[in-house]
């Protein structure tokens, strides 16, 4: 009887999942289920998200305890609309990773009305990401490592296929970059302004222009020339 019951009580959702769900195949399937096994905790981003902000914005406050950086993450989520997506974004993350049906398109509209923020399911963030401001576009298979900083009216996408950038740890994306295609960003890297980036970038190296080339290069110790 037990068992009949909670049969009973799974079915409806059973049936919602089987009528929102387009068939996929295997791979598909598995696919979709190493981005969501990838994402991180929500509150654990938040709060490393919450981090970051605070240190790139210079204001001085040591946020010590996660109460502490939760709290400042409700602050910031009032004063940037940038941030308030950044975290709608995890919201969604975090929704598609318990596989909550409907309510993950919901944050994403979130995200893209209050921030111009529009970061595509197969997209995984680790956490502590900075969002100065909104206009930033990310989507395809793409991972965006810790301490990364994505300027305004950043695009990060495709050239073909479906898989996108791999941006390395505390790489900074300047103010209307584009980074096309599947190129791999070095840790510790700046794209500048406006620069379209088609290749990889190297660790510590700074590129700009159109297509992107170096314009310093990495010494041995990490600092650039």
């Amino acid at each position: 009887m037990a068992r009949t019951e909670s049969a009973d009580r799974h079915r409806p959702a059973r049936r919602w999942h089987a009528l929102v769900a387009a068939p996929q195949s295997e791979a598909t399937t598995e696919f979709w289920r190493s981005v969501r096994a990838r994402h991180p905790g929500f509150v654990d981003a938040v709060v490393a998200d919450a981090r970051i902000a605070t240190r790139r914005l210079g204001e001085g406050r040591t946020l010590p305890t996660r109460r502490d950086a939760l709290l400042h993450a409700v602050r910031l989520s009032f004063v940037t609309d940038a941030f308030l997506a950044l975290v709608c974004y995890r919201a969604k993350a975090a929704c598609q990773a318990r596989r909550i049906p409907v309510v993950p398109r919901v944050f994403h509209r979130l995200a893209v009305m209050l921030g111009q923020v529009a970061i595509g399911d197969p997209v995984v963030m680790q956490p502590g990401v900075y969002l100065p401001h909104g206009q930033v576009v990310v989507d395809g298979i793409v991972e965006v490592d810790t301490e990364v900083a994505l300027l305004p009216f950043v695009t990060i996408g495709l050239r073909a296929g479906v898989r996108g950038p791999t941006i390395c740890a505390g790489a900074t994306i300047g103010t209307g970059a584009k980074v096309l295609g599947a190129v791999r960003i070095g840790a510790g890297a700046r794209v500048g302004a406006n620069a379209v980036v088609i290749s990889d970038v190297p660790d510590n190296t700074v590129v700009a222009g159109v297509p992107a080339k170096p314009t310093r290069t990495p010494r041995g110790d990490g600092a650039h020339a």
